[in-house]
């Protein structure tokens, strides 16, 4: 099983990109529950206007998915009528779909985790005086840490913090994965506005079909054969 992570963005495109983004991430989850693939959105971030997206960023899990994502990284196309600026003239609008290399991830050890048992401190009674029940524990590399003492048994605070620091960790890497689709995004701010991997027409968004330009194509191909 493949995990990728992809971003959806309407770069420095005015709003008709951005409503073009929440429409194509429509279409891609519904595509996506099809082809059996699951998926988490990370990060997403409104338009300006009602019901837009300026960008969105998603893991991918499941078979074949590099082949699946051929037909969608890149620069998609839509062609219509801004749904914003009735009289506006122009009819391509342009997003941008690009894939995260996510290979920095950090993953859980307990030989990572420095452990320190201290007093409890609060009401409880003499109990609480007498016994180092409580945990604080230190993710070496992050430096992230927590405190837990709801347990007065030093192993289930030790548990719990295990838990906790996981649970941290998972949104540390997150927040790491979001920094490096800002800079992702940023790089990507002028979109390629040609050779569009996909291109949808109209304010029902419906795919173009490509069957006449490769019928085309062939038929040159089968003209340059016969010459030769």
């Amino acid at each position: 099983m493949e995990t990728k992570t992809i971003q959806f963005t309407a770069g420095r495109g005015p709003a008709e990109c951005t409503w073009v983004v929440a429409k194509v991430l429509k279409r891609f989850i519904q595509n996506c529950r099809n082809a059996g693939i699951a998926y988490t959105i990370l990060h997403q971030e409104k338009g300006v206007e009602n019901g837009t997206v300026q960008s969105v960023s998603l893991q991918l899990k499941g078979e074949n998915l590099t082949s699946f994502l051929k037909d969608w990284l890149g620069t998609i196309q839509w062609i219509g009528k801004s749904t914003f600026r009735k009289y506006h003239q122009r009819k391509n609008w342009f997003i941008g779909c690009f894939e995260l290399e996510c290979s920095n991830e950090l993953k859980m050890h307990e030989k990572d985790i420095e452990f320190q048992a201290i007093r409890s401190s609060g009401p409880g009674g003499q109990h609480v005086n007498k016994v180092s029940s409580a945990v604080r524990a230190k993710h070496s590399i992050t430096g992230i840490q927590v405190l837990v003492s709801e347990s007065r048994s030093q192993h289930q605070n030790k548990k719990i913090a295990m838990q906790r620091l996981t649970e941290q960790l998972a949104n540390f890497n997150i927040q790491q994965l979001q920094k490096n689709l800002q800079s992702k995004w940023e790089n990507h701010l002028n979109l390629e506005r040609g050779n569009p991997v996909q291109v949808f027409v109209g304010t029902d968004f419906k795919m173009q079909n490509n069957k006449k330009k490769y019928k085309k194509t062939r038929s040159q191909l089968k003209m340059i054969c016969a010459n030769n």
